[in-house]
């Protein structure tokens, strides 16, 4: 790997399958740009990460993550807080760091508009938001981390081996639902207690997580700010009238849904494993900061 190289993250996988055909198209565009085009090896997200490492600490002139949210996810935890160029191609069935950091939405379009931003020596200061643990362990994430019902709900599907694909989401949800019940949180924002009772919670850098859900409408990747949405209790029934509201982003007009912003956030509930960017990230005890450009976004 030199400082030339554009190094390439691509799931196979990503749209379930949908885009595959796609990526001749994203490097033919990318390799315009007259730079060096190496498509890392990686079966696994460890791997992924690895490479990613790697391909930065060679030189790298830029890293260019093709997939969905997972494998920007995967990317960021390199390219964070460093002097290298990151691209996004939204290619999976969740994109939502790149629909909020204002990609285009085709793939060869976002392709054209990372190989241009390359060509110019251009790039935008993006903010990311840094999850650390008493334990010094620290991720990065660029959308939304969940830390209620859905994060709930995706530490159960992913613990069942059957039914497979979407089914499997579906009777997580059910089965959830079966059990829902308020939990307590100890919520502190800046320095702030509010700490409360409630069976929902969100913090984000971008709008939206889920494939388009906008649990933060109005949140900004480049004001400084993370945005925190919480939730009081509520019933199974108005849950269920709740979660539609979500995907306009309307949710947050409903007296029991409140939001915050603030720069650093400390979040901490018994029996929740907290999600970011679709990944999983491990319990809910995290001290979260948003870091101001933190990457260097090519668009």
């Amino acid at each position: 790997m030199t400082s030339d190289d554009i190094a390439v993250l691509a799931n196979p996988s990503a749209g379930r399958g949908r885009h595959r055909d796609l990526l001749t198209g994203v490097l033919q565009r990318l390799s315009a740009t007259g730079r060096p085009v190496r498509l890392l090896e990686a079966h696994s997200g460890s791997e992924a990460e690895t490479a990613c490492h790697a391909a930065v600490a060679g030189g790298a002139a830029a890293v260019v993550a093709v997939g969905g949210d997972g494998t920007v996810h995967r990317a960021l935890q390199a390219v964070a807080g460093r002097p290298v160029g990151f691209g996004v191609v939204p290619a999976g069935t969740g994109n939502d760091f790149a629909a909020g950091v204002g990609m285009p939405a085709g793939a060869l379009e976002a392709a054209d508009l990372v190989a241009g931003a390359l060509a110019e020596g251009r790039h935008t200061a993006i903010d990311l938001a840094r999850a650390g643990w008493s334990d010094g362990a620290v991720r990065w994430f660029g959308a939304v981390l969940a830390g209620g019902f859905d994060a709930l709900v995706n530490e159960r599907a992913n613990l069942m081996r059957r039914p497979r694909g979407p089914r499997r989401y579906d009777l997580a949800i059910l089965l959830e639902l079966a059990r829902l019940k308020p939990r307590k949180y100890e919520l502190e924002l800046d320095g702030e207690d509010h700490s409360f009772e409630g069976m929902l919670v969100a913090v984000g850098n971008c709008a939206s997580y889920g494939g388009g859900m906008r649990i933060l409408p109005d949140a900004d990747p480049a004001d400084g700010l993370l945005d925190v949405v919480v939730a009081a209790p509520f019933g199974r029934a108005a849950l269920a009238r709740l979660k539609p509201r979500l995907r306009r982003g309307t949710h947050v007009t409903d007296p029991r849904v409140t939001v915050f912003r603030a720069r650093h956030v400390r979040l901490r509930c018994d029996g929740i494993v907290a999600y970011a960017d679709g990944e999983r990230l491990g319990p809910l005890d995290l001290e979260l900061t948003c870091v101001p450009g933190a990457v260097r976004l090519l668009r």
